[in-house]
């Protein structure tokens, strides 16, 4: 089959007639069967919906009818998203036969404009973790190179758009789930500024840090998505919504204005990143942009306040999963207590329980009160560092993480997991925009470079990452 690599260039196909969806998606769904035995990328693949809805957008076309702006477009969501009678597992024991009476709000969006879902994927259980090792269905290898994990917790939609099943995923980013197994699989991807899309319908892990992102071929298909997701919902107080998405310009390099925080350019990153991190700067310097190291008083603090705050609303929110109401049910019981024990321990994997019980300990202390309430403050002492930056500068730049792809069987402790997220997270703690923009590293893996902007200016950082994505190509 042919390779697409945009959303214009597949719905100009189908407007020709050099393709019908049916038959693309057809197609699609063969090779998505085969490959999918190899990378994991996929828990559900949706064959009938996928079918269904192709055959009823070709009569649309037929017709002559209003096409939608993503008219015939393989899209994949997270298995964490809610799409109606379709299984929705968090990758978990726990939800490993739930399937939904209701709709994530995003999903109606998306497919009134007429996307094709091509299926659920795969991602770290509950979304907790960094390399979909941690799913209960197993760990998705990186197409790139198989013998490495595609990143997490949205692991599977990076590796089903690397593996070109699909032009877009759709995933949600805590701390960095979107951008880090984008980085991993050589994507663009993007966290959108908190409140910018509905959580409604998405299984919450941490409320105030939880938003849907994307992954894509490109920056533009990127955008397009995140403004049809966009807007507020009666049924999320927390959507907002941002019309922001639709205003990128095009920025000229010499006109940038950039800042780099110095808590990212001392920490500790694979020598070859670092390199390649260093030389981009190089690069924007030599064309005239201006690119500013900055001393910053609380992003160095990110990960500890993060872990706080984070556990803190992941132990009161996986308390749902109790075996009475749905979801996995123990089968030897005495008591009610005893139900609860059992169908918990039996339905959630390691990382879930490690962080029930961080987040409860945090919670139960005698000085909770005290360590919550400092966390708190800290984060709003981030929030005032970025604040602080955005009056001079328009983005931030970091390297989106700060290692490699990890080795499917390399062991790693949960401190040195959760210490490589400095650069992801201080930007859920504030509820900031980021996009992460792939460079190659020459040895067929990639690096992410992270612009962050203010909040509700995510144009700004897809401008930058559009522009960066631009100088990339020319250069290499």
């Amino acid at each position: 089959m042919e390779k697409i690599t945009s959303v214009n260039q597949l719905i100009e196909k189908y407007k020709s007639g050099q393709l019908t969806v049916t038959d693309y998606i057809q197609g699609l769904l063969e090779e998505i069967k085969e490959k999918n035995k190899d990378t994991n990328a996929y828990i559900t693949i949706t064959e009938d919906l996928a079918l269904e809805t192709a055959k009823r957008l070709d009569q649309k076309l037929k017709n002559k009818e209003d096409l939608g702006a993503l008219f015939g477009v393989p899209v994949s969501i997270k298995d964490n998203i809610a799409v109606k009678d379709i299984k929705m597992t968090c990758a978990s024991r726990m939800l490993e036969d739930f399937v939904p009476p209701y709709q994530a709000s995003l999903v109606d969006k998306i497919l009134a404009q007429d996307a094709v879902i091509i299926g659920k994927t795969n991602l770290d259980e509950f979304a907790m973790g960094s390399s979909t090792k941690n799913s209960y269905f197993g760990v998705t290898k990186n197409p790139l190179d198989s013998t490495r994990v595609a990143g997490g917790s949205s692991g599977g939609a990076g590796a089903s758009v690397a593996m070109d099943s699909c032009l877009l995923a759709v995933g949600t980013d805590t701390g960095g789930s979107v951008r880090q197994p984008a980085t991993f699989c050589g994507l663009p991807g993007m966290k959108p500024s908190y409140g910018s899309i509905s959580r409604s319908g998405v299984a919450s892990m941490a409320n105030t840090f939880d938003q849907p992102g994307v992954i894509g071929k490109n920056i533009d298909d990127m955008a397009l998505l995140l403004d049809i997701m966009q807007g507020a919902d009666e049924k999320d107080a927390t959507a907002l919504g941002n019309d922001s998405f639709k205003k990128m310009e095009d920025i000229d390099l010499s006109k940038m204005k950039i800042a780099v925080a110095d808590c990212h350019m001392d920490m500790e990153m694979d020598p070859d990143v670092k390199k390649a991190f260093e030389e981009v700067l190089d690069k924007l310097k030599e064309k005239g942009a201006q690119v500013d190291r900055v001393e910053t008083k609380n992003l160095q603090h990110a990960i500890i306040v993060y872990h706080i705050l984070v556990n803190g609303e992941i132990a009161p929110n996986m308390s749902r999963y109790d075996g009475l109401r749905f979801g996995h049910r123990a089968k030897d019981y005495s008591d009610i207590n005893e139900l609860f024990t059992r169908s918990r321990s039996e339905g959630f994997g390691d990382e879930v329980k490690r962080r029930i019980m961080i987040g409860t300990h945090i919670l139960s202390l005698d000085l909770a009160k005290e360590y919550y309430d400092k966390a708190l403050q800290v984060r709003h002492g981030i929030m005032d560092d970025y604040k602080k930056i955005f009056q001079d500068y328009d983005v931030v730049l970091s390297p989106t993480y700060p290692v490699k792809p990890y080795l499917i069987d390399q062991e790693m402790t949960p401190v040195e997991i959760y210490s490589a997220d400095l650069c992801t997270v201080p930007v859920n703690i504030a509820g900031l925009p980021a996009v992460s923009v792939p460079y190659p590293l020459g040895d067929g893996l990639y690096m992410g470079l992270q612009f962050t902007s203010d909040h509700f200016k995510d144009n700004v950082c897809l401008s930058y990452g559009k522009a960066l994505e631009g100088m990339i190509k020319n250069d290499l």
